[in-house]
């Protein structure tokens, strides 16, 4: 299956209950054929109307991220552990709300095989939950920001802020963590463009992979 069919074949889930209300698929966007992908928790009321992982508030840092590292849109593949958005509907009207573990282990069925079409030597997930699905259960943002890990998808893995998190914390004299995720980007960058040059080694640790 071709990458373009399995986002066919997802764009017609209904799986789980988010597919009842949702009006996209938000499956990624970008360079399929990049070294780098970014994976995020799941699409807001943006991506929900767009169809495209990271378009919203959020997504407009992190275009500015990317471009302060040098980097775009069209060079890395972002996307996300969940595909349709997560909302509570109780009040009549969508509030946001984080995916339960039940819908994030059913969308797996369209994340494990869009990463391995893709290939990525590296993965920057992008906030705790998603470094939750990919890394570690336990991983704390605090403490392993930053940090390479072994990855059943990729090379490595790290993990950066989420950019929500960073418009939520940013005022007139605290970036809220912004100037954290432009340097998390461009580290993420240059080790998925060493491990490209080199060949896989069996069992070696990320670290020792990217020196």
């Amino acid at each position: 299956m071709t990458l373009e069919e399995l986002e066919s074949a997802a764009k017609e889930c209904i799986a789980c209950r988010l597919s009842e209300k949702r009006r996209n698929v938000a499956f990624g966007d970008g360079n399929p054929n990049s070294p780098l992908v970014l994976v995020g928790e799941g699409p807001g009321d943006q991506e929900d109307q767009q169809g495209k992982p990271f378009v919203g508030k959020a997504g407009q840092l992190l275009n500015k991220a990317l471009a302060d590292a040098g980097l775009s849109r069209e060079i890395v593949y972002i996307t996300n552990t969940v595909k349709c958005r997560a909302a509570d509907w109780s009040t009549g009207k969508p509030v946001n709300r984080p995916p339960t573990d039940d819908e994030t282990l059913t969308c797996r069925q369209w994340l494990v095989p869009q990463l391995a079409l893709i290939k990525p030597q590296v993965i920057l997930c992008i906030g705790s939950p998603s470094a939750k699905n990919l890394i570690k259960k336990d991983f704390k943002i605090t403490v392993d920001r930053g940090r390479y890990f072994p990855c059943e998808f990729a090379r490595t893995a790290i993990a950066t802020l989420h950019p929500a998190y960073i418009l939520r914390q940013q005022s007139p004299t605290n970036d809220g963590g912004y100037s954290l995720l432009v340097a998390d980007l461009m580290k993420a960058w240059e080790a998925a463009q060493k491990l490209a040059s080199k060949p896989p080694r069996p069992q070696a640790v990320p670290a020792a992979l990217i020196e």
